[in-house]
């Protein structure tokens, strides 16, 4: 079993770095992440990132995890927690979810990962993978398996669960996104498709069902 955190150590400065980094790739793409364009936004040396983040695979990474950061679920799984308390926990999940890949530096890293996908020298494919969709799957699949130990679903596989709560969530949205056809969706609207997701993922994984 990995004893990777699953909360980034970064630094307050770090994280403003990183948050530079996401700037450039949105506002031009691959070619305008270097590291030298990375430090001059950002004010810090090259060597710093070196030291940070190692090499361009380490930096995609970062970049990655610290998007996934803002969509794992609030609740802390080891805690004891209400039947209504869970599904507020799976709504937040949803709602974060939604806001994430609806943004433009989800659609930019995703974009370019696609783009690069018949490329065998790039990784982002699979840091995409590992640092963002595994890294928020297992601590929500944690989650899942909390509410099973509690009573309030049930479930024989939470991994299985977790894909069709992801599924529900995000539908074909993100395609259509990625395809640049569907406008962006107000609070409103993401709240809303967060509680349909979560309601419909207890219709089927209720206890009572």
């Amino acid at each position: 079993m990995s004893t990777e955190p699953e909360q980034p150590d970064f630094t307050d400065r770090q994280r403003a770095v990183l948050d530079k980094a996401l700037e450039l790739l949105v506002e031009g793409g691959e070619k305008a992440l270097t590291t030298a364009a990375i430090a001059r936004a950002a004010g810090c040396s090259k060597e710093s990132l070196y030291k940070w983040f190692g090499d361009r695979d380490g930096l995609l990474a970062a970049i990655v995890t610290r998007q996934a950061s803002k969509v794992i679920p609030g609740a802390d799984p080891a805690a004891n927690m209400s039947e209504d308390g869970l599904r507020a926990a799976l709504e937040e999940f949803a709602r974060n979810l939604l806001e994430t890949i609806s943004g433009d530096v989800s659609l930019a890293l995703n974009r370019l990962a696609i783009g690069q996908a018949s490329k065998s020298e790039t990784g982002l494919g699979a840091i995409l993978e590992k640092s963002g969709r595994a890294r928020i799957g297992r601590q929500t699949t944690a989650l899942l398996e909390k509410g099973c130990t509690l009573g309030y679903l049930h479930c024989e596989d939470p991994q299985e669960a977790y894909s069709t709560l992801y599924g529900l969530v995000v539908r074909d949205q993100h395609i259509r996104m990625l395809l640049g056809g569907t406008a962006q969706a107000s609070a409103k609207d993401l709240e809303l498709a967060a509680q349909t997701a979560v309601k419909q993922f207890i219709q089927l994984y209720g206890a009572q069902n």
